[in-house]
Parts: structure tokens; sequence; C-alpha cells
């Protein structure tokens, strides 16, 4: 984007880049997260009347035996989650008024199990047990995803990464695919 197309004058927005077991929150307007996800999930929290939210990326729903909780914490999406709300509620989010929004959870490879199948089930399980509402998903497929998320809005964009890193993004005036729920696409 140019001076020209955000305005004289208007802030440049500020990239808050989130890594595999990472979050970011923040109430700033020219704020923007962005992630890669293929199987991993990244969960965008917003509460519209705090004008604070939140993203998270991780890897896996639940730990495996033999593997120590601790010494991997922010990979497991319960803790990602708990950890993300918790710092939300520190910049005046209220857990009653927070929406969610879940992407990520692909198939990247037909061999193995489905990993990302079961990191979409654990983070819209955990939101319906929570009580916070899911209002757009865009889950599974084969493709890996690059999200941006305006903390301070809400507004989410996903873009889905075909080949190499060829950006495909859905026209305005077509429809969306059918597991993209409510969610902005470009």
């Amino acid at each position: 984007m140019t001076i020209a197309e955000r305005g004289a004058g208007a802030p440049a927005a500020r990239k808050i880049h989130v890594i595999q077991g990472e979050h970011a929150v923040s109430s700033d307007p020219n704020a923007v997260m962005t992630t890669l996800l293929g199987s991993c999930i990244a969960v965008c929290l917003h509460d519209p009347a705090a004008h604070v939210g939140g993203l998270n990326h991780f890897l896996l729903a639940e730990t495996h035996d033999g593997v120590r909780f601790e010494d991997h914490a922010m990979r497991y999406g319960a803790y990602a989650m708990e950890v993300l709300i918790n710092d939300l509620m520190k910049l005046g989010a209220g857990r009653d008024r927070l929406q969610a929004k879940v992407f990520g959870g692909g198939k990247m490879i037909n061999a193995l199990n489905d990993v990302g199948a079961a990191n979409a089930a654990f983070a819209q399980r955990f939101l319906k047990e929570e009580g916070i509402p899911l209002v757009s998903v865009s889950v599974g497929g084969q493709c890996a995803r690059r999200i941006e998320f305006w903390p301070h809005s809400g507004r989410a964009r996903q873009r889905e990464v075909i080949r190499g890193d060829i950006d495909v993004r859905y026209p305005v005036a077509a429809s969306p695919p059918p597991s993209a729920g409510g969610l902005e696409l470009f």
C-alpha cells in the first residue's frame, strides 16, 4: 500500500508475525497479525466493544504419550487458547464479549494421520465449551493458508497457497468455499 492509497498522514500498518507455538494480542488500530498455516490452527479472538483482539497458532490439539506438556505448552491447543484469552482480558476484553474465527487444519500430506482435522475439531469444541461464539470458520482442505487479522476491528482475510508461494484470492462476487462460513475472503 502506498501513502496515496492509505491517505496522507495515515500511519502504515504494523505487521505482527505469529509463528508456530506463539500468540499475539493488540488494541493498536494500525496492527495486522499474520501467520501461515498448514495442519496447524489459528484462532482469532476479538472483543468488538473493547476493540482488542489476538491470534494464536498451535500445532497439536493435545499432548501425546511420552511428551512433557510443560516443555512445549504453546504447541498445544488448550494452553494456547487459555493464554490468548487471559492476555486479551489484561487488555480490557470481556470474556463474555469474545468472538472467534478459526483457520487452518488442512490435510497437507495424504499418507499421514489427519492432524489438521483433529486440530480443527479441538478448536471448535473448545470454543463451544467456553461459550465463545464462532462467527466464521475455514478449516480442512489440502492447501496452506496465509491469514491476516486486524485485532482492533476483528477483520480477517485468508489467502490459500496453492503452489509454492502463489496466492489465490477468491473474487468478491464468487461464492466462498463450503467450509468458509461467514469469513471475509478476498
